[in-house]
């Protein structure tokens, strides 16, 4: 395969992403631009809004070309970016290469990625079988709720199931290609609230405090060992991330305190169990709990799929790949229910950071490495 013109062409196509304002929930001219980019290069493509508030509308697309018989070949990425903030050296939305940097809002997460994916079409053979597919939100770093999970259902309704999956997020750290992740750890959220009595604090027998019986709650939590890791998560932990009362009088004993928690966890724990198991500690004070599982956890095992991915990171990087489960939570935590995924993506030191930037030559060897990819899981 020649890889001269998509070279030339990863760079313009980055640019175009990366001129259109999309903090999270992206929508219209974002998503537009990509499906002028994947019409041309013969991709049935769809695109939906779905959801109401407060987590929606969300727009989504996917898109699929079949090329014969073969594997299902699924890239996963969003075009929704974190607000950029102020002190950019110039316009994040107004993208720019000074010196042998591409700047621009969610020049490595994700834009950057994406018109390497689809750039690194341009470079697979004519006759290659099977089929490709796009399945791309607008809201993977906002609530998600309507989201990747919405692009699953649509794929199941057109009966479109991937063999495998590759989610560009940014995984690399000091050099391209230096770490590839194979797993997540799960994320769950609780609320956990006491009530009591409220009263005059000169004459406490007539109240209810409900603050030591939070505060013995969050001990008990805080004294909790979920596990010690596995070969290849860190333990999981639970983090006391707020504590509110309220009270704005130094005289009056409350008749209610809050607190919230955040627990990550591996493979050896759900969030379902992680509640109940919370709701035990804060019962035996009274207390209730309210919770919210942002993901499970999920661990692709190393084999296969992730020798495939370093293989071709290796053959054209030189670089010897990590496989990783650290980090937050990304939509791989979705996809995993139908396939084997990874992700691999740019190098991560900007992400979320004001004058965020990918190096062009690190966008044209993930290219040729996304190519590779392609090639050789079709082939």
């Amino acid at each position: 395969m020649s890889m001269t013109s998509t070279n030339d062409d990863v760079v313009a196509l980055a640019r175009r992403l990366l001129a259109c304002p999309s903090v999270t929930p992206a929508t219209g001219e974002v998503f537009a631009a990509l499906e002028a980019m994947l019409v041309p290069r013969g991709f049935t493509v769809d695109r939906f809004t779905v959801g109401e508030a407060p987590d929606g509308p969300v727009e989504n697309l996917l898109a699929w070309r079949t090329t014969g018989a073969g594997p299902h070949f699924a890239f996963a990425g969003h075009l929704d970016v974190v607000p950029p903030g102020a002190g950019w050296t110039s316009d994040p939305f107004a993208p720019e290469i000074r010196g042998d940097l591409l700047y621009g809002r969610g020049a490595v997460d994700m834009k950057g990625s994406i018109a390497a994916f689809v750039a690194a079409l341009d470079a697979l053979p004519d006759d290659l079988p099977g089929t490709i597919s796009l399945i791309i939100t607008g809201d993977e770093e906002g609530p998600a709720t309507y989201g990747t999970m919405a692009l699953m259902d649509r794929m199941q309704a057109r009966d479109l199931r991937p063999n495998l999956c590759l989610v560009g997020e940014p995984t690399s750290a000091k050099r391209l290609g230096d770490v590839v992740k194979i797993g997540r750890r799960g994320s769950v959220n609780m609320w956990i609230r006491v009530t009591g009595s409220q009263g005059h604090v000169a004459y406490p027998h007539l109240a209810d405090n409900p603050i030591p019986k939070l505060v013995r709650i969050l001990t008990a939590i805080e004294a909790e060992v979920l596990d010690e890791g596995t070969d290849w998560f860190q333990p999981s932990n639970i983090e006391i991330t707020d504590l509110e009362v309220g009270n704005v009088a130094h005289n009056v004993i409350p008749a209610a305190a809050t607190a919230r928690i955040s627990i990550r966890f591996n493979d050896q724990h759900s969030g379902a169990a992680l509640i109940e198991r919370i709701k035990g500690i804060a019962a035996v004070e009274g207390g209730s709990v309210e919770a919210k599982i942002s993901g499970e956890s999920f661990l692709t095992a190393p084999g296969a799929f992730s020798d495939l991915v370093s293989g071709a990171i290796r053959d054209v990087t030189g670089v010897e790949t990590e496989l990783s489960t650290t980090g937050g939570t990304s939509d791989a935590r979705f996809l995993s229910r139908i396939c084997p995924v990874v992700e691999f993506g740019l190098n991560n030191a900007t992400m979320h950071k004001l004058d965020e930037a990918v190096a062009v030559q690190d966008l044209r060897d993930l290219v040729r490495i996304y190519a590779l990819v392609v090639e050789r899981a079709l082939g």
